[in-house]
């Protein structure tokens, strides 16, 4: 399944808290011209659905919610005071609003939010696989000073045995080196049967 565009906002689901009537329905209005689902919420109710995105007033803050986290947050802002402004920065919003709210903005800042949280999951996806990648080194370390000892290589041929062999086999260079390190197994080439 594709992912939506940050952009296609039809059909999206939004919890929406805000405490002043008027920006409520500002926001309810603005919704239905984008075709987005729009429940009000109130600190303490339960909520029976995934929003895919969350408006909060800063007025309601702090806020302890169990689907914070889960998509993102639009923080609406009516004072810019330092006390104000860390219980928004610690719901990490993807955008915000600058409140008595007015319709134009809404649009933007909705895409803003699904857009920035887009990019915030691909990179926390990033640092995963670098975070593997960096506690495998040292198994790759291992599996090169193995095949350095049992064929009596330097590191940078011992290195491109193991690239070699990895590519050739249709494995990663750390999943090699882990069979290598664990097994004792020194790697095979076709061009290079050690």
């Amino acid at each position: 399944m594709s992912k939506l565009s940050s952009f296609s906002l039809r059909g999206r689901k939004a919890l929406v808290a805000i405490k002043d009537e008027r920006d409520a329905s500002i926001v309810r209005r603005q919704f239905e011209r984008l075709g987005i689902d729009s429940t009000a919420w109130a600190p303490g109710q339960a909520i029976d659905f995934a929003p895919d995105v969350t408006l909060i007033d800063d007025e309601l803050l702090p806020l302890e919610a169990p689907f914070l986290g889960r998509c993102p947050v639009i923080a609406l802002l009516g004072t810019e005071t330092p006390s104000r402004l860390k219980l928004v920065f610690d719901l990490d919003p993807a955008s915000f609003l600058v409140k008595p709210l007015r319709s134009a903005g809404i649009y933007a800042a909705v895409v803003m939010a699904f857009e920035r949280n887009e990019r915030t999951n691909d990179l926390k996806q990033q640092i995963l696989k670098l975070e593997q990648r960096l506690r495998s080194r040292r198994i790759v370390l291992a599996a090169v000073l193995q095949v350095m000892h049992s064929h009596a290589l330097a590191e940078p041929a011992a290195f491109a045995l193991i690239r070699r062999a990895a590519m050739e086999q249709r494995k990663t260079i750390e999943e090699l080196s882990a069979e290598i390190a664990a097994k004792g197994i020194p790697p095979r080439t076709a061009t290079n049967t050690l």
